[in-house]
């Protein structure tokens, strides 16, 4: 019969130390309304220098299933901080000059964690 192995020690490595919300993955929520899907696309695939620079690990776009018009964006970061200067850089820098191609209406954002890895 082999011996039991210590059920504590299964392989994992501990983690450095407790992780804060501020160091914890965050994904940018985004949702809005859009005139056109191509010309929108064309704007977002322009901005992927400035997604990385950003800190932008993943990107995931959705169109609304009963709305072709409504689009979600989820961006993620490895924590809070970067996900929120992002925030602020889309809406003052983006969407705040009205020159946002295919944009109708106003952005809603917000920032997601995991609730199980919270510390």
């Amino acid at each position: 019969m082999p011996p039991v192995q210590n059920p504590t020690n299964l392989g994992f490595r501990r983690a450095a130390g407790p992780r804060t919300i501020d160091h914890m993955s965050t994904t940018l929520h985004i949702e809005h309304d859009i005139t056109d899907y191509p010309t929108w696309r064309a704007a977002f695939d322009r901005f992927s220098d400035a997604r990385t620079q950003g800190g932008v690990t993943a990107a995931r776009v959705r169109l609304a299933d009963d709305d072709p018009h409504h689009i979600v964006i989820d961006l993620d970061f490895e924590g809070r901080e970067p996900a929120s200067a992002f925030a602020t850089f889309l809406h003052e820098r983006v969407w705040g000059t009205g020159r946002a191609p295919a944009l109708a209406g106003t952005p809603t954002t917000r920032l997601l964690v995991d609730p199980d890895a919270r510390p």
